[in-house]
């Protein structure tokens, strides 16, 4: 079920009535409501993946226990079940296929043709997401950082909260987990805070993203027929395209749980204007960089030790991280790319440098944050490139005509009319966020500077534009991680 469907419009108002006013007196029903409601909402892709949420749950619930009811060797054998389970299925589904490929063709580069016939296996919409929060909660309760939950229907609901689980953001059982063990009471002022979210989302979506993709999808089916100066354009859209996309889902799906008395973390907080490419991943997908940092980078020594093995641990993490979004060779080159890119930062010890908002007590940015954060997208976007073609070949080609005397040819776009709307739409998601970037929610900057009256009508008339500017429903890029 999408967000930004007709269903998920029926669904949203009918779950929400019943949360309140069938089962706001009762904990368990409460949670026994989100469950069933998270199971409608995952199967209505397919009933059958709903098995691998069951299995995930379950087995985590299990290894929760006897972790905790264990202790030495034993506990460690508990938390081994979980992460084999947890990562054996992740890679089966993902995976199986591309290492069968790439089996195949180290083979063929030696000189053995080596024949071998693809398994066909469907991606489950969301699997890297809830594999990864399961997981979690099973280290975590070997860390001794949270108690093993006792309550099997409240560990569902964490599992499978539907509004965070095909896209994150990826939840700590530490900071959700909780949540689902106390009951809930109706708070006016954040599910009005809540629908503004969503609001804020929905724009960033089908106003932003899915204008953008339509230029999008042209440009890269066919670069050679595009001048360089057309390519780097379509890069620059495919930029918000992502952003617009990811980061529009997250907002709703923080704002949909706020009407029903759950807090998320925030996993966007204004990438774009980052500094440097550290600034970059401290505001990009929060999540999952910071799921890899405690479970991951940290485990393997982090920034300690020896130059070589501070570079070897950098380019784990981000070469780990690309292939989490995709089973292909342009996901682990979009990685690799990125820990070129934040190597330089972390030896010298500037990649905490930038940890504030920019430009924080001034309208306008300085000369030399403008540069940096000039700089630092245009790093991004050639990093894009590699994570929207879909193969090596196609990346290279593409970044070889932005390269050529023809990036200063006139850009000519598919629709070109359309396209100039589509440029105009990202100015103006550029221009609301510099705005409001002191805020979660940059809509809410208009609440500082004008009475009730006016900026509630600001709100209907910005909803209204949002349906009327929509752009054609795509489906969101992050379900197929």
């Amino acid at each position: 079920m999408l967000f930004n469907s007709l269903d998920f419009c029926l669904f949203l108002p009918l779950v929400f009535v019943l949360y309140w006013y069938g089962t706001r007196h009762s904990l368990r029903a409460q949670n026994a409501l989100i469950v069933l409601a998270s199971y409608v909402f995952y199967g209505w892709w397919d009933w059958r993946f709903l098995l691998l949420i069951l299995g995930s749950t379950a087995v985590d619930f299990w290894v929760g226990r006897r972790i905790a009811a264990s202790s030495g060797g034993r506990r460690r054998a508990y938390l081994g079940v979980s992460i084999a389970v947890n990562l054996g299925v992740l890679i089966y589904f993902k995976y199986a296929d591309f290492f069968l490929a790439s089996f195949a063709e180290a083979f063929t580069f030696f000189g053995h043709p080596f024949s071998r016939q693809a398994l066909g296996v469907v991606l489950p919409v969301g699997i890297s997401f809830y594999t990864f929060q399961t997981l979690s909660y099973s280290i975590d309760v070997y860390r001794g950082k949270l108690p093993a939950s006792n309550d099997p229907l409240a560990f569902a609901a964490f599992v499978s909260f539907f509004p965070q689980l095909v896209a994150g953001p990826i939840e700590r059982a530490t900071r959700l987990l909780p949540q689902f063990g106390r009951r809930r009471e109706f708070d006016y002022d954040q599910a009005v805070y809540g629908g503004k979210q969503i609001l804020w989302g929905l724009f960033k979506k089908m106003v932003v993203a899915d204008n953008c993709a339509v230029v999008v999808n042209e440009v890269f089916a066919d670069p050679g027929a595009y001048a360089g100066s057309t390519l780097l354009l379509g890069a620059a859209l495919f930029a918000f395209q992502i952003y617009g996309d990811f980061s529009g889902y997250s907002d709703i799906a923080i704002g949909t749980a706020r009407l029903f008395g759950i807090r998320l973390t925030r996993n966007f907080a204004y990438p774009y204007f980052s500094r440097n490419i550290g600034e970059f991943w401290r505001r990009w997908h929060i999540s999952l960089s910071t799921w890899f940092r405690d479970y991951l980078y940290i485990p393997l020594g982090g920034s300690r030790g020896t130059q070589v093995r501070v570079i070897r641990n950098t380019f784990v993490i981000f070469l780990v991280s690309g292939l989490w979004h995709g089973a292909n060779w342009t996901f682990v080159i979009w990685g690799g790319l990125h820990a070129l890119y934040f190597l330089p930062l972390l030896l010298t010890g500037r990649n905490r440098k930038y940890t504030g908002i920019v430009a924080a007590d001034r309208k306008l940015p300085s000369g030399r944050e403008a540069l940096g954060m000039l700089g630092t997208f245009t790093l991004v976007t050639i990093g894009w490139v590699f994570f929207r073609a879909d193969s090596l070949g196609e990346a290279w080609l593409y970044l070889e005509r932005i390269a050529s005397a023809s990036l200063f040819a006139e850009p000519i776009f598919p629709g070109r009319r359309d396209a100039l709307v589509t440029v105009g739409f990202v100015l103006l998601l550029l221009g609301i966020e510099w705005w409001g970037r002191r805020r979660d929610v940059p809509l809410l900057q208009v609440e500082g500077i004008l009475p009730r009256r006016l900026w509630i009508m600001f709100y209907y008339a910005f909803a209204v534009c949002t349906l009327l500017a929509a752009g054609r429903s795509q489906a969101f890029i992050y379900f197929q991680f």
